[in-house]
């Protein structure tokens, strides 16, 4: 069953003179992490703007075709209604965090309060997930007095205790040091672990490549290329798209000039230990195999 289903979207901001969103059609299933990529002004924002209904309630603008999410057309909800099932997550944590309360826990328990929920209600879940994602230790701080990796961390906590069925987060690790893109991307883990679809803007591939079940590259407006991580990154159209590939498919790609063959292009450090294993004999044990 699809979560999210956009069947030819095409919109236009108001004082724009072309389409930012070209015909625009994805589907994607319940519980799977979709990852967008593609250069500046490629559309990616829009679309999460979109899938939100931001488009053109807030914004604005002509559009055209139809969002679905868990089968409502978003354009004809209203935005209040649609917060209910898809939770947002800006780049910027900062922009993200309310304002109005002095606390971590105050911060998580705020939008459940705002919807009526019990109290008791509210401190179960607020501790659930303050766990879950483990940020136990910031519960007294104040969220502006946190570094910006765990303030994402938060931003992150506070829409999880909201419970939405579906994420669109946009670019969250965009500011952050590499330990604190591997904490963000433990609580991205654990929300796909339990059952979350997931709509990611990221331009971090190492982490896309580790974690998406499903990529879609933006050009100009339009999806270009779609697949798994494995497809879309061994597309020699990434170089047209400027998609940076990982790591260690570049590393592989280098090897392949130099004559050493693979299989299949690996996309993650453990697909490429695997296949320096088979190509070397190497068993698991780091042992020449015997024939």
């Amino acid at each position: 069953m699809d979560s999210i289903k956009i069947t030819d979207l095409t919109y236009r901001y108001p004082t724009a003179d072309e389409d930012v969103l070209r015909h625009v059609s994805l589907s994607v299933e319940k519980g799977q992490l979709c990852a967008v990529v593609g250069a500046n002004g490629s559309g990616k924002t829009t679309l999460c703007n979109a899938i939100r209904g931001f488009v053109p309630k807030f914004y604005k603008g002509e559009i055209s075709g139809e969002v679905l999410v868990n089968g409502k057309d978003v354009q004809r909800e209203e935005i209040g209604v649609t917060a209910l099932e898809v939770g947002f997550v800006f780049q910027n944590p900062f922009t993200q965090i309310s304002g109005i309360t002095d606390t971590v826990y105050e911060e998580l328990a705020y939008g459940l309060e705002n919807m009526g929920v019990e109290p008791a209600e509210i401190e179960r879940r607020v501790e659930e997930i303050m766990g879950l994602t483990k940020i136990e230790a910031f519960r007294d701080r104040d969220p502006y007095q946190l570094s910006g990796g765990q303030q994402q961390r938060v931003a992150l906590a506070a829409v999880l205790v909201m419970n939405q069925d579906v994420f669109v987060i946009d670019e969250p690790t965009s500011q952050l040091d590499p330990q604190s893109t591997d904490d963000v991307f433990e609580i991205i883990r654990l929300m796909k672990n339990m059952g979350k679809t997931i709509v990611l803007v990221e331009h971090k591939m190492e982490q896309i490549a580790e974690y998406a079940d499903k990529v879609v590259v933006m050009d100009q407006g339009q999806i270009v290329l779609e697949g798994t991580p494995e497809e879309v990154f061994s597309d020699p159209r990434c170089e047209e798209y400027h998609i940076r590939l990982p790591q260690c498919t570049r590393i592989a790609l280098e090897l392949k000039k130099e004559g050493i063959g693979f299989e299949k292009l690996p996309v993650t450090v453990q697909e490429t230990v695997e296949a320096i294993q088979a190509i070397t004999g190497a068993g698991k044990d780091g042992q020449e195999r015997k024939g």
